[in-house]
């Protein structure tokens, strides 16, 4: 299970990457191995200002559809259009090309809620 040190967690397996007031999320290598081959990934939230634990999105795979949930408190800024048409890219890199959205967060202690790959580990049983 790949678990980079490097990134922040979320209880809802998304991950998140800080680069000053911007974070780019994605769903965990643990994620997307639990739901299976990934089909589409939705996301209509682009330019919407959203609260942490919001909805931003869905992911569908061949198995069932989960709602995506937002880190921080912010605005999404970019979605990779990519993932629109190779959805399947989230599978087979869901740390690098597969990430999903930026988000432009406004609250930064926010981050301080967030897991660390040792706690995230610990919380699937890794």
């Amino acid at each position: 299970m790949n678990i980079p040190a490097d990134l922040k967690y979320t209880k809802d397996h998304e991950w998140v990457k800080i680069e000053g007031d911007t974070a780019t999320v994605g769903i965990t290598d643990f994620a997307q191995s639990e739901l299976g081959d990934i089909v589409y990934i939705e996301v209509e939230t682009v330019d919407e200002t959203l609260d942490v634990e919001e909805v931003f999105g869905t992911v569908e795979a061949v198995k069932t559809v989960s709602d995506l949930f937002l880190p921080l408190s912010g605005e999404i800024i970019e979605f990779n259009e990519a993932l629109e048409d190779e959805p399947e890219t989230v599978n087979s890199d869901p740390y690098g090309a597969g990430w999903m959205i930026k988000v432009k967060f406004s609250d930064e202690s926010q981050i301080e809620e967030l897991l660390s790959a040792d706690d995230y580990k610990a919380l699937i049983g890794a």
